[in-house]
């Protein structure tokens, strides 16, 4: 029969409600369940929420609340409680609130409550941590409140999705304190961190406004999946009050709140308009006439007042020198000090700043800076390098303007000569900051990114076995959330194709390949690849089986009873048809068909004549079906005396008293057996010698009118045995034998045990079960898995009949366990216990180029290559024996394993042959051995010795004074040589020189060289009476001395001519030239006529008539200039000839000329994550100032951007752009004859795969 459908039942005696709240406050939702104790989930809009400070889930009992805090207009949704199957749904309302018209600021002036467009605004400065929010008041997140300024209005560039889950609130803050703004969003629904900026009116960014007054913060709380966003203002000014504005935007979604800032000040001062403060020395028409006079900006500058909500005060301030500023900050701070300072034109201030411009004079400090900036990858080491003018400078580094100690192994400060050092070790995204460099007041600057770890992958694909037809997900983590992960399978890459036959799937740091309808063709091996690892899982597919765990008996029955043929399959979706001599079994009044999960029932009540016949059971899209037949039994009453015999009919039953009823165990065992006897006999059941009776628990006795039935409920082993039954009346008796046995599934085997593995398969045994279920065991089926996965996959679906088996198409260098179930016709088994972990591995190949490296009388050294294939298996180190020629006894040459190629074996027997092998060891054992090709005499061999002169050494070795020596001489002989050196024949100073000798090499070696240390040099290795030698020449070289007697030998008009000698002393080296200066003896000072000039003697012309000159030679050799002068004893006067010249008046040309751009900016479109650059050339006399923009905003200083400039051909590089930064950029070339322009719009498409595109 049928089970009767049971109601559902709710887990709730008290449900929540929809509510309807304000905006602002905070809304409480209780559920009380029927049970304590019971997790319920909370839900909004079909997702699951935690507690944070947004909204806190409380339990106590059987009581359950969800608080939500600090209402806003996007929580009016739905929501909902589940507890087990029971869910119940709820709204919150949101009550709109009348909100009060705001006070508009009053300001004296438009252009100073709000500059306009293109003028440039001062960003609030930077916080520091400790910054104390000090905000009062609220903006409706509902909608701006009327009569806000435009730049108030909320965003609507796009729809607002409400990513906010806390905005940003309007606050007012005295000058000089300092106030936050927080801005919070979940990020439970975003595949990556959203972007948010934070800008002053309409247009000013304020990332790069970052610094004293002005600190951006975020952070990510990874329980309750919130970002928080944090601006800091610190010593707070009168010109940050205004309109700010927060946008955050996560790939198609972005959203915008506007608020407003207040400063107010203690005490109140005259205002003044300070557009009164600078005025124009012309008083002509037009933009650019006259100069800027910004007179009364450089004295004292009087407070101004904001009359209003917004009220406003400056402080007096001391005198300060705008023009002095701004001489000495970079071109990109122009902009900042120009607002701070309320300078409005900024064409005419470049003008002038021009002109005051003086040209940079040279370093005094350092002859070579730091780069620009410096790249390494996270835990290398770096090296920053200067050079300095005066070597007893005193050197300070800073990092981020905080100076740096030196603190263990982390930095490391060198001084070698003028160049100073800074190693970094072990580098982390910490040391990701700008480096300065000090000397007194002059500093060089760099900036050292560190380079972000390859993404790897943290959990690892898993194997899968599945029907045909089924879905496939494999599933992997990664290390970082938006890492670009490559699918391949069997080494090729998969794409989305039009039939959606694979998906791609990205969650956070989870990434999800879906295979949809798979089919053979989809076995495999499945790889995903990142950067910095890769991950493989095996797909195996099988065809669907049907398996039959209950097939349906023959029946017989009476008249009138009720006749019952149930099956179970394996699959409890497979739906079946029923057959009557095959013609379908409609249901009617006394024909039942049900079907209950694996269960398949065909119920026919009131049985009757007609309905015998032959029934079969088909399971639909199988090729099989089940049959039995059903017997009617019709009894007939005969007329027999009162007095009749008791009779036990069990042959009406189809059964003799030899046959055996199996019964299932756990089924109902019902024996119903016909009796007849008049009167009505009694009955007796019995197993063994004891009686049966109603009340031995789940055995139930019970006789009626020509029965008698025998019932157990829940069969067990110990019910099997011989049954008999036993009736009597006064007429006789009658006894019958019926001999039941249970059947059941075999016990689960042993925990299996593995025998052998290989690279890719291992060999696994097992022994039968101790019980076999009553019948005989018809195979066995195995499963596996990897050993830190959950998911067993079956190897084998047809019973496997032997007790050893070889698992194969495993993964090598991966864990694995086996596990066997065991299967008789009644069933499987539970599965035995899991095997020992095991790794499927191979041993490693042989070792290579096995070689003799060196032998004496008693060892021998051998060297080798490393295994050309190691496999997954780490190579543990490798074994050396050796035996004797002949024997087949080999010995370890040492205890353990060795890791190095090359090995010396030490106390041989002298003379023997001996032959020596290498085997590489792993997890799987050693490797076949590789030997040498014949044996080895063990005796020493004489080598004549041999000088292996370096190339750079035969010829002569120029080295300064001062340098160090060191000459490193290889040479060969056995046994080992004796090594001599000399000098000039003579032996060596060991004060001054040190020799060190080894087997192979022989070093000389001098700290300081000197003059005197030149020379030749000779090195002899000697072994008994035979030698080698070879010789070096060391030339050691100083500065030249002066040249002698230099003289003036004539003067003639406007030349003079000189004449000199070599110097006494040519520095050991040959003169290159001389330096000639002149000095007019009123000023004294010295400029040079020639350079590298060769001869000794010169004219000196082009002097200037009526001075009086003086002379001075330097030599010059391949070191430098000598240290001191040859100066001229005599002087030359130029005669004046009395002639007035007077030169002809030309109009010099001129040659300036403003920028020109000759070739523009082109629009481009690229793809994120991939470096782009942007180029034209200009022309332009004198060389132009180059600037680059972005949306109007200056990006010199930007880290992220690298400008380039070659003969006139500009490149701007932009580091792995993002979506955001694409925009309008422009390039601007100012020069003193004008400016232009030119500008372009790049496009920064995210990175989209094909499945993306089909979607």
């Amino acid at each position: 029969m049928p089970e009767p459908t049971k109601k559902t039942v709710s887990a709730f005696t008290k449900k929540p409600k929809t509510q309807t709240a304000e905006t602002g406050a905070t809304v409480i939702f209780e559920a009380e369940t029927e049970k304590p104790d019971i997790k319920l989930r909370w839900q909004r809009d079909s997702k699951d929420i935690a507690s944070s400070y947004k909204y806190t889930i409380s339990a106590e009992g059987n009581m359950h609340s969800l608080t939500i805090n600090n209402i806003v207009q996007e929580d009016a949704v739905g929501y909902a409680v589940i507890a087990g199957v029971s869910k119940v749904k709820f709204e919150l309302k949101i009550k709109e609130s009348e909100v009060k018209e705001p006070r508009k600021a009053v300001s004296p002036d438009p252009a100073v409550a709000e500059p306009k467009p293109g003028e440039p605004k001062e960003a609030p400065p930077a916080p520091t941590e400790n910054s104390a929010p000090d905000t009062s008041g609220t903006v409706s997140d509902g909608s701006a409140p009327e009569g806000l300024p435009e730049s108030h209005q909320p965003d609507t560039r796009q729809d607002l999705t409400g990513l906010f889950t806390e905005k940003p609130q309007s606050g007012e803050v005295n000058v000089g304190e300092n106030i936050t703004f927080v801005a919070r969003v979940c990020g439970e629904s975003l595949l990556k961190k959203p972007a948010v900026k934070w800008f002053k009116g309409k247009w000013m960014d304020l990332a790069s406004k970052s610094g004293k007054h002005l600190q951006l913060k975020e952070h990510y709380d990874r329980n309750t999946k919130v970002y928080t966003f944090e601006m800091h203002i610190i010593a707070a000014k009168a010109n940050y009050a205004g309109a700010y504005r927060c946008e955050v935007s996560s790939r198609d979604k972005f959203d915008s709140c506007n608020f407003d800032l207040v400063v107010h000040e203690a005490r109140a001062t005259d205002g003044f308009d300070i557009r009164t403060a600078f005025r124009r020395t012309s008083t002509d028409a037009g933009e650019d006439s006259g100069e800027l006079d910004f007179s009364a900006l450089l004295k004292k500058r009087d407070s101004f007042l904001k009359t209003g909500l917004r009220a406003v005060h400056v402080s007096a301030e001391p005198d300060v020198d705008v023009w002095e500023i701004l001489q000495k900050a970079p071109a990109s701070e122009y902009e900042k000090i120009a607002f701070q300072y309320g300078i409005t034109d900024l064409r005419g201030m470049l003008k002038r700043l021009k002109k005051m411009k003086k040209e940079e004079k040279k370093s005094a400090a350092f002859l070579r800076k730091l780069d620009p900036a410096y790249q390494v990858e996270k835990g290398h080491k770096i090296k920053l390098q200067i050079e300095v003018a005066n070597p007893d400078a005193e050197v300070k580094w800073l990092k981020n303007g905080q100076e740096i100690h030196p603190t263990g192994s982390k930095y490391i400060f060198e001084s070698v000569g003028n160049k100073r050092f800074l190693t970094i070790n072990n580098c982390s995204l910490a040391d990701d900051a700008a480096y300065t460099c000090v000397i007194g007041e002059e500093k060089t600057v760099t900036e050292l990114f560190v380079k972000e770890p390859p993404v790897l992958i943290v959990r690892n694909l898993e194997d899968q076995m599945v029907m045909n037809g089924e879905r496939v997900e494999f599933e992997c983590e990664v290390s970082e959330e938006g890492a670009q992960v490559k699918w391949e399978k069997d080494g090729v890459e998969l794409t989305r194709d039009e039939s959606f036959k694979y998906r791609f799937k990205k969650d956070g740091c989870k990434h999800v390949l879906i295979i949809n309808d798979v089919t053979k063709e989809d076995c495999g091996h499945y790889r995903v690849k990142t950067n910095g690892g890769q991950s493989l899982a095996e797909l195996m597919v099988q065809e669907k089986q049907l398996e039959v765990y209950q097939n349906i008996a023959d029946l017989t029955v009476k008249a009138k009873d009720q006749a019952v043929f149930k099956c179970e399959v394996s699959d409890e979706n497979v739906k079946g048809i029923w057959y009557k001599n095959g013609v379908e079994v409609k249901p009617d009044a006394r024909t039942h068909i049900t079907h209950i999960g694996r269960i398949h029932k065909l119920t026919i009540d009131d049985v009757k004549p007609e309905d015998e016949g032959d029934y079969t059971f088909v399971p639909e899209g199988y090729a099989f079906n089940l049959s039995a037949k059903l017997n009617f039994l019709e009894v007939k009453i005969d007329f027999v005396p009162r007095q009749d015999p008791p009779k036990i009919h069990l042959d009406c039953m189809g059964r003799t008293a030899e046959s055996t009823i199996l019964v299932l165990a756990g089924n109902k065992l019902r024996l119903d057996v016909p009796i007849t006897g008049d009167p009505a006999p009694t009955v007796v059941w019995t197993k063994g010698e004891k009686v049966l009776t109603a009340s031995d628990g789940r055995v139930h006795v019970e006789s009626t009118k020509g029965h008698c039935i025998f019932t157990i409920e829940g069969a067990e082993r110990q019910d099997e045995g011989v049954y008999s039954v036993i009736v009597r009346n006064p007429a006789g008796e009658d006894t019958a034998d019926i001999n039941v046995k249970v059947v059941d599934v075999p016990d689960p085997p042993e925990a299996p045990r593995i025998l052998s593995v290989g690279e890719d398969s291992c060999v696994v045994q097992w022994d039968p079960p101790l019980f076999d279920g009553g019948q005989p065991v018809i195979g066995y089926v195995l499963e596996r898995k990897k050993k830190k996965s959950y998911r067993w996959m079956r190897l084998n679906f047809d019973p496997y009949k032997e007790t050893t088996y070889e698992a194969k198409r495993m993964i090598e260098g991966v864990s694995y366990e086996m596990r066997v179930y065991a299967v008789n016709a009644i069933g499987m088994s539970r599965p035995s216990a899991a095997s020992q972990p095991f790794v499927p591995v191979a041993p490693t190949s042989e070792p290579t180029g096995l070689c003799v490296d060196d032998i004496s009388d008693t060892t021998i050294s051998l060297k080798w290559r490393a295994p050309e294939r190691i496999g997954s298996a780490e190579l543990e180190g490798y074994g050396v024996e050796y035996c004797k020629e002949g024997s087949d006894e080999w010995i370890p040459a040492f205890s353990g394993l060795t890791e190095r190629t090359s090995v010396i074996i030490r106390d041989l027997p002298t003379g023997e042959k001996m032959q020596f092998r290498v085997r590489a060891y792993n997890m799987a054992g050693p490797s076949l051995p590789a030997t040498l090709q014949q044996a080895v005499t063990i005796r020493e061999i004489m080598q004549r010795p041999k000088i292996w002169l370096p190339r750079n050494l035969r010829q002569t070795l120029i080295k300064k004074v001062g340098e160090t020596i060191n000459l490193v001489v290889p040479f060969q002989g056995k046994p080992r040589p004796q090594v001599t050196w000399i000098k000039n024949d003579e032996p060596l100073d060991p004060k001054q020189i040190s020799i060190r000798n080894s087997d192979t090499d022989t070093i000389l070696f001098i700290r300081r060289s000197e003059r005197k240390d030149s020379g030749k040099y000779e090195v002899q290795v000697q072994i008994e009476n035979v030698e080698d030698r070879a010789s070096v020449n060391i030339q050691i070289v100083d500065l030249p001395g002066p040249p002698q007697n230099l003289k003036v030998v004539d003067v003639w008009g406007f030349n003079v001519a000189l004449e000199w000698k070599p110097p006494k002393d040519n520095g050991n080296c040959d003169i290159t030239g001389y330096t000639i200066q002149k000095a007019d003896k009123k000023t004294m000072e010295w400029y040079t006529v020639y350079e590298q000039y060769r001869r000794t003697n010169c004219v000196v012309s082009d002097l200037i008539m009526g001075n009086e000159y003086v002379f001075r030679v330097y030599a010059m050799n391949m070191v430098g200039l000598s240290p001191e002068p040859c100066l001229s004893k005599d002087s030359a006067y130029i005669q004046k000839t009395g002639i007035d010249y007077k030169p002809p008046s030309y109009k010099e040309h001129d040659f300036s000329e403003a920028p020109k751009f000759t070739h523009p900016l082109v629009s481009r479109s690229v793809i994120a994550g991939y470096s782009a650059t942007l180029s034209c050339s200009v022309r332009g006399i004198p060389k132009p100032k180059i600037t680059w923009y972005k949306n109007k905003m200056d990006i010199t200083n930007e880290a992220k951007y690298r400008m380039f400039s070659n003969q006139g051909v500009l490149t701007l590089e932009i580091r792995k752009p993002c979506p955001f930064d694409g925009g309008v950029y422009m390039c601007k070339a100012i020069n003193d004859s004008g400016e232009d322009i030119v500008e372009c719009k790049l496009e920064v498409r995210p990175q989209v795969s094909k499945e993306d595109i089909k979607k």
